[in-house]
């Protein structure tokens, strides 16, 4: 017997989070296409406190955090809103670098794992 899995906002390819063993992992969440870097990185990290909430904790348990942007001149936008939003001492370990994304009009994308309460 396993440990129970559970799976929030299935889909067809993807389920946007499953919970397991006590971690939560988040798919990666973006914003609207169109909007600038700091209105998508907002609307992404909305969309994942929403789901930790979902999942039974919140983002002063992050864990890890990987965040893809469309080009690094974006960098301070994004880590200006990042910053406000992350939980000052309880900040995850994370990496940042840049990719071609799955639409063009994406700047971001934000990809989170972290433990239940």
């Amino acid at each position: 017997m396993g440990t129970e899995i559970k799976r929030l906002d299935v889909g067809p390819r993807m389920s946007q989070a499953v919970v397991h063993n006590g971690t939560v992992y988040i798919a990666g969440q973006v914003g609207n296409p169109g909007d600038d870097v700091a209105t998508q990185t907002k609307t992404a990290l909305a969309t994942i406190d929403r789901l930790l909430g979902e999942a039974g904790t919140d983002k002063s348990r992050l864990l890890s955090t990987t965040i893809w942007l469309a080009d690094m001149a974006d960098f301070p936008k994004m880590n200006a809103v990042w910053d406000a939003w992350v939980v000052p001492g309880s900040t995850p370990a994370r990496a940042t670098g840049q990719v071609q994304l799955a639409d063009p009009a994406y700047r971001v994308e934000v990809i989170v794992v972290a433990a239940l309460n």
